[in-house]
């Protein structure tokens, strides 16, 4: 591995199937992250991820995350969100600003892991 800076200017948004913006930040065999921003009044499409850990890191607006095994927990910016592989998620902007997020993934996230509940 070598040393690197990537700008946020540098990453490119794509709008996904799950209703959110996604930007891939960073990806290598063990880990991926990626910027997820959420439009307010929005729910992503429930999904799960196979054989991958996702950490979310919430840096921007307001949201409530509902996950398998857990209640509809609201979250702010700093909270962390520890989502086991297999375990279904989504996630809803209830605040009034864009929601956005970094997704943690390890091992890395490809398409290949996605599996949509919606």
């Amino acid at each position: 591995m070598r040393p690197i800076i990537k700008e946020a200017n540098q990453i490119n948004e794509n709008y996904t199937a799950e209703r959110c913006f996604v930007g891939e930040n960073y990806s290598e065999k063990a880990i991926s992250i990626a910027r997820a921003r959420v439009k307010p009044g929005v729910t992503t499409v429930p999904h799960h991820l196979k054989g991958v850990e996702e950490i979310y890191l919430i840096t921007h607006g307001k949201g409530k995350v509902t996950i398998a095994g857990l209640k509809p927990t609201e979250v702010n910016v700093g909270d962390v969100v520890i989502i086991p592989p297999e375990t279904s998620q989504s996630i809803t902007n209830i605040g009034e600003t864009d929601l956005v997020f970094y997704c943690i993934c390890t091992p890395r996230f490809t398409a290949d892991c996605y599996v949509s509940e919606g």
